[in-house]
């Protein structure tokens, strides 16, 4: 299959315009007069329908079957051949179509069938250029000159062969690393997308489950609670306020759970307050739950982007209630810094702890990992019954995603 190279779109424009500047040099070295040189008409319209063909085989290149790149190549080949023996004055310039060769078989040609086509090139004009100058009489100190000006000739048209040949491989080769680069970006924007669309369904579920466990449970308690006091009203008024109180207590961690809650399923944690007051706020719920006031060492002294923000929010919202849920802690521990490169976080406690190989595979641990790993940085966690939990975090400033974004 054959596809044609558009101006408007051509990803190496300035190779048709040296295409195009070579043919011109070419028409006006045949069109300006030079007494001492034969004009044959006939040789002349040889060499113009040659050089109309070989410009305009420029804006078609095979790209798919290989037999129709060799014969593409092959005709090229004889039309510069025709050039430079039957072109007249056109054929001193004969040498730029193998350079206009090899430039096109790199654009179609991997690497080992490029080298074959720029060695082919080479021999044949050392072939031409030796029958060329075989015909002119020359003296013998005349012709030894002569041919050391050409040998000279040729060794830097080789050279500049071989420099065509690496200039055009370093460009495709960034071309090529590019559109494979454009094409992972791609994978990654999507992969992150279905990353954040599965965080935010697993999230939704937590909350679900929390809802149907806490709240569910406490509400299904306060209707046993009212509903024996109603009956207790009148034959025994004191053990129904009782059962009035312990109603009340339960409405009041219902209210307060539906407030966790509602808190959670928040778009932005830190749209109204700093980082360091929200986790004042999660420092607070913790104390109200365990009685626990942990402790908390904070030194910000660089700008943190609102992704990091967010993700350390998120990672110290998590660490906390699993602290509060399963730790059964005594003292809590959190350090936040920033240094130059990174922010680095640590939350210690000293609970029960539990076994790394058994326990790592939760969503609260792994929406932290994952958390720190879409902003290129580092999540450690070390536990063992009896012994606690520590979890480290270490963030890059300035190698974080750009397309990171979480809730």
């Amino acid at each position: 299959m054959i596809h044609p190279i558009k101006i408007n779109n051509h990803p190496f424009r300035f190779l048709l315009y040296l295409e195009w500047i070579l043919f011109a040099f070419t028409v006006l070295t045949s069109i300006i007069p030079f007494a001492s040189h034969d004009n044959n008409p006939v040789f002349s319209e040889l060499t113009m329908v040659s050089l109309t063909l070989f410009g305009l085989m420029g804006l078609r290149l095979p790209k798919n079957n290989h037999i129709t790149k060799i014969i593409y190549t092959i005709a090229e080949l004889l039309l510069i051949i025709i050039i430079s023996s039957y072109g007249g004055k056109a054929a001193r310039v004969f040498s730029f179509f193998y350079i206009i060769l090899v430039i096109r078989s790199c654009l179609i040609f991997q690497l080992p069938s490029r080298l074959i086509v720029t060695g082919v090139s080479y021999i044949l004009f050392l072939i031409t250029l030796t029958n060329r100058l075989s015909h002119i009489p020359l003296s013998p100190i005349a012709r030894e000159r002569f041919w050391f000006f050409h040998v000279s000739f040729a060794l830097i048209f080789g050279l500049s062969l071989v420099f065509v040949l690496i200039l055009m491989n370093v460009i495709l080769s960034e071309r090529h690393s590019r559109e494979n680069l454009a094409i992972a970006n791609e994978k990654l924007r999507d992969y992150a997308l279905q990353i954040e669309n599965q965080a935010t369904l697993e999230e939704r579920n937590r909350i679900a489950r929390e809802i149907h466990d806490s709240l569910g449970h406490s509400l299904t308690a306060l209707n046993l609670q009212l509903e024996t006091a109603l009956k207790l009203w009148h034959s025994n008024p004191d053990k129904a306020q009782t059962f009035l109180v312990k109603a009340k207590e339960l409405g009041s961690k219902s209210l307060y759970d539906v407030r966790q809650s509602v808190s959670a399923i928040r778009y932005h944690p830190l749209q109204a307050h700093s980082l360091e007051e929200s986790i004042v706020g999660l420092t607070e719920n913790v104390h109200r739950s365990t009685g626990i006031a942990p402790i908390c060492r904070i030194n910000l002294l660089h700008p943190i982007p609102i992704e990091i923000n967010t993700a350390i929010y998120r990672i110290i919202q998590e660490s906390f209630t699993n602290i509060c849920k399963y730790a059964q802690a005594t003292t809590v521990t959190l350090e936040l810094t920033t240094t130059g490169t990174s922010v680095e976080l640590m939350i210690q406690d000293n609970g029960i702890g539990f076994d790394l190989a058994q326990n790592t595979t939760g969503f609260g641990l792994q929406s932290m990992r994952d958390r720190t790993l879409a902003l290129r940085g580092n999540f450690e966690i070390d536990s063992f019954p009896g012994l606690g939990c520590i979890i480290k975090v270490d963030i890059p400033l300035k190698k974080m995603s750009s397309g990171s974004r979480y809730a």
